[in-house]
């Protein structure tokens, strides 16, 4: 029997997909647990239709995501620290301060997740962040930490 799968089936297939499986595994499990329904040709050409526009959305994101990129490389992005002796910084700066001074002073809001630092900042002077933005999409920025 085809079904169209509802929902991703270890062993069987992912969601959207047409399988042939037994009629007893489609009526007794498959059916009952909402997890296929079967592959009448309307049901085919919805999921088609979903198909394709998943894939639609995910290439405007990333046709956004490479926007993005281009405005946020070579950025600088100024943060007044707090500093003790030998301009050792109270604390650390991370991806949450970065993502905040981006947005106060470039209007540009980055998901501070998306931050990534080689070390933590945790002295003044120039450092290199990278942003991942999206799937092989990332932008490097200058941060500069002053007193």
């Amino acid at each position: 029997m085809k079904v169209l799968l509802e929902q991703d089936i270890k062993g069987t297939g992912k969601k959207g997909d047409v399988v042939n499986v037994s009629d007893g595994y489609a009526r007794n499990y498959l059916f009952p647990k909402k997890l296929a329904s079967p592959a009448d040709a309307s049901a085919v050409n919805a999921s088609n239709i979903q198909k394709s526009a998943a894939a639609h959305r995910k290439f405007e994101a990333g046709v956004k995501a490479r926007e993005n990129a281009k405005k946020l490389e070579g950025q600088v992005v100024t943060i007044v620290a707090r500093v003790g002796e030998n301009g050792k910084l109270f604390g650390a700066i991370g991806g949450k301060e970065i993502a905040a001074a981006l947005q106060e002073q470039k209007g540009i809001t980055v998901d501070k997740k998306k931050i990534s630092l080689a070390e933590p900042i945790k002295a003044t002077g120039e450092y290199q962040a990278k942003i991942s933005l999206y799937e092989n999409t990332s932008a490097t920025i200058k941060v500069i930490v002053k007193s």
